[in-house]
């Protein structure tokens, strides 16, 4: 088959700018072959190169003691004692689900999955960070509902429960849902398994599914804005089988154990070209690679469509020859594809030859350590204007306001969809903060949340990346978990625009400055940008996934509330409405300014949470909504009335932070107030649990009606 010629369009269309050709052209010394194009195209684009954000990721605190691995391999290993480690990350398949909701979903859970099993670890547990446009809008419900099916779909077949993660509503979300993926497992520290090469003329071997020409170019649309032309960019979303996944799974761990694996790589983003060239790169070794050996399930692919497609399922090592045999016997049992299909050499090539002729001839450092880095211009937000004005409303009218937005009611529609027990070692299932799942064989217990308010990033992006950490944080110490560690994923809109990029800017700061405050570095993560569709960005979203420990011997925090229970805020509230869930949902309203973190009283109101962890009964972190919204949510989980001591706008549902919401018994309660007095962290009792009605001051309603509304509202719109 004849390669089209090199033209000035089939450039653009590879998202490849005149400079950046041009700095091929001087690499290379000549015109690039079709398939060199493509290659180019795949490396050097901004899903896998980070050409607009490694400066700034540069400046994230990603190392301490409990850090095994950080960012730069497939997934983050954090140290949780005798001998163990967490190993996980968080990744958007934002552009595929948008396209193709249910297999962008689905083939975004099989892709997170694979990054955990790559390292050797047995994922434990799963979480999603869903973003979609207004529910009115005539694309949202039936992106919610393939996305939702196609996390379920992937997840529940593979077999890994899903521990929780957040869905949220916005107009800025009409033109690009953002589905966000994260998974975590177990491993021994001593058998983790990394993607450098190593040793000349060793075989590398193509492990799992056949490939086909899914997602052919599957990068370079996720590197791009969308349009109207996005229909025809469908072939470029990849299509997933969870049950061909599972045995990859274990076919991958037990092949592990023969001591074959020398080096190991997920074939994700860009394929075949992606996954050869970092194993090279890492491992300073040039990659020869016959196509003509890779195993395909469709006729008469070309090297460009072999070395671009995005099919799943795949994997790439580097082996131990004198193991073959032996490796190749776990895979036929599997009834898996075991394909020599290239070696590693000296020099500093990545030479691709099929039946014969050459495709492509490049020098492999060129692909990754010369990919363009740009310092793109940006701009810093502006001050917010301070809120005008102070809205007053009924406490009860602001409170059921809250609960029948699709923002802030039961997402059980959701979650009841995932199945969140497999396994059998869920301690805390979705719907009530971190979820909780035991190390098994162990008592040890591991905890995991996902956090970010886009609406204070985009009003203050330093403020709201901070925000996002210490949200992160606070859910973690609420459950009694000692946070350990972080992964990011951050989804942006252009970053060519200098306001976009100064959002980007602001927010990585003020994340650094978070988790360098609060012992939680980045051990791995995600770069989003491009998510615009005709000009109109998302809004910033750097959403955090956070792992704590709680360790052998401490109890986690998993109670509920009981009648009689005193209700106990640790922290200052002054009552701060600017960008609030109230001011948004009620009054349509997004001004003021995010409200501040102080990370020293984050740090010294979570210590004290899982220090007195022997007073406290239940425990929630304060965040959207404030105390009105936490307090019902804590009741509704019970069962039990509540009433509250006051019923003033800004106190009910400011949202001021590192603050928590308390339930214990009265001699607890003054025991703790004790405590905190001597600590110097701030407390005061707003209430109590008990009764069969909600009370605000002086306005009560039935808990009942109130729970009906809270669990029936998502569904109403959705179901």
């Amino acid at each position: 088959m004849q390669e089209p010629a090199i033209t000035d369009d089939l450039i653009a269309s590879h998202g490849i700018k005149p400079d950046e050709y041009q700095r091929i052209l001087d690499i290379i010394g000549r015109e690039p072959t079709f398939t060199e194009l493509g290659i180019f195209s795949a490396m050097w684009n901004e899903h896998c190169s980070y050409k607009s954000s490694k400066m700034h990721l540069r400046t994230l605190p990603t190392s301490g003691p409990q850090v095994i691995c950080g960012p730069g391999e497939n997934a983050g290993v954090v140290d949780i004692g005798d001998g163990q480690a967490v190993v996980f990350k968080m990744e958007s398949h934002n552009h595929p689900s948008y396209i193709e909701p249910y297999q962008g979903a689905a083939t975004g859970v099989g892709g997170i999955l694979r990054d955990v099993f790559t390292m050797g670890a047995r994922p434990i547990a799963a979480m999603n960070s869903l973003s979609f446009g207004e529910p009115s809008h005539h694309k949202t419900k039936r992106l919610v509902h393939g996305v939702v099916e196609g996390v379920g779909g992937y997840g529940n077949a593979f077999g890994v429960p899903t521990m929780g993660g957040e869905v949220r509503f916005h107009s800025a979300y009409n033109g690009n849902c953002l589905v966000n993926a994260f998974a975590a497992g177990l491993a021994d520290t001593d058998k983790i398994f990394y993607s450098a090469a190593s040793g000349v003329g060793r075989p590398v071997v193509y492990l799992g599914a056949k490939t086909g020409r899914d997602g052919v170019g599957g990068a370079t649309m996720a590197s791009a804005e969308f349009d109207e032309s996005i229909e025809e960019k469908r072939p470029t979303v990849q299509v997933g089988d969870p049950f061909t996944e599972k045995r990859l799974m274990e076919a991958t761990l037990e092949l592990m154990q023969t001591g074959a694996v020398i080096s190991i790589q997920d074939m994700g983003a860009a394929g075949l070209t992606c996954s050869a060239v970092e194993m090279g790169d890492k491992g300073d070794l040039g990659v020869r690679l016959d196509l003509e050996k890779v195993p395909c399930r469709e006729k008469a692919m070309t090297a460009y469509e072999m070395m671009l497609s995005e099919s799943q399922e795949r994997m790439l090592m580097v082996l131990d020859p004198s193991k073959e045999a032996e490796a190749k016997a776990v895979f036929d049992k599997w009834d898996l594809d075991f394909a020599i299909v290239g070696e590693t050499i000296a020099e500093d090539r990545f030479l691709i030859v099929h039946n014969g002729e050459v495709k492509a001839d490049l020098p492999l450092k060129a692909l990754s350590g010369n990919a363009p880095e740009y310092d793109r211009p940006w701009e810093a937000t502006a001050p917010c204007e301070p809120m005008l004005d102070v809205p007053q409303i009924d406490a009860l009218d602001g409170l059921k306001a809250l609960l029948v937005s699709p923002n802030y009611c039961a997402r059980s529609w959701v979650y009841e969809q995932y199945d969140s027990q497999v396994m059998a070692d869920t301690v805390r299932i979705p719907g009530f903060g971190a979820g909780v799942i035991r190390v098994h064989g162990t008592g040890k217990k591991l905890a995991f949340t996902s956090d970010v308010t886009p609406r204070y990033v985009k009003a203050n992006p330093e403020e709201g990346g901070k925000q996002a950490v210490a949200e992160a944080f606070r859910n973690l110490c609420a459950v009694g978990a000692r946070p350990l560690a972080s992964t990011d994923n951050l989804n942006f809109g252009n970053p060519e625009k200098p306001a976009i990029m100064g959002q980007f800017v602001g927010a990585l700061r003020g994340i650094g400055a978070a988790c360098l405050a609060l012992d939680m570095p980045i051990v791995s993560g995600n770069v989003s940008l491009y998510n615009e569709t005709d000009g109109v960005g998302i809004l910033p979203t750097p959403t955090i996934g956070a792992v704590g420990l709680i360790a052998d011997g401490e109890a986690p925090i998993l109670g509920f509330a009981r009648a009689g229970d005193v209700a106990i805020v640790i922290g200052e509230t002054s009552g701060h409405l600017g960008q609030s869930a109230l001011l948004a949902e009620i009054f349509n309203r997004e001004d003021g300014d995010a409200p501040h973190v102080d990370l020293a009283a984050e740090r010294r109101h979570g210590e004290f949470i899982r220090d007195n962890r022997d007073l406290i009964q239940s425990c929630t972190d304060l965040s959207d909504g404030g105390l009105a919204l936490a307090a019902f949510e804590m009741a509704d989980a019970s069962g039990v009335g509540l009433t509250l001591d006051m019923d003033d706008t800004p106190t009910l549902f400011g949202e001021d932070q590192a603050r928590y919401l308390i339930a214990c018994d009265f001699d607890c309660a003054e025991e703790l107030m004790s405590r905190a007095t001597a600590a110097g962290v701030p407390i005061i009792s707003v209430g109590k649990f008990g009764g069969e009605t909600v009370r605000m001051g002086n306005a009560e309603m039935p808990l009942e009606d109130l729970s009906a509304l809270y669990r029936g509202s998502f569904g109403a719109i959705f179901g």
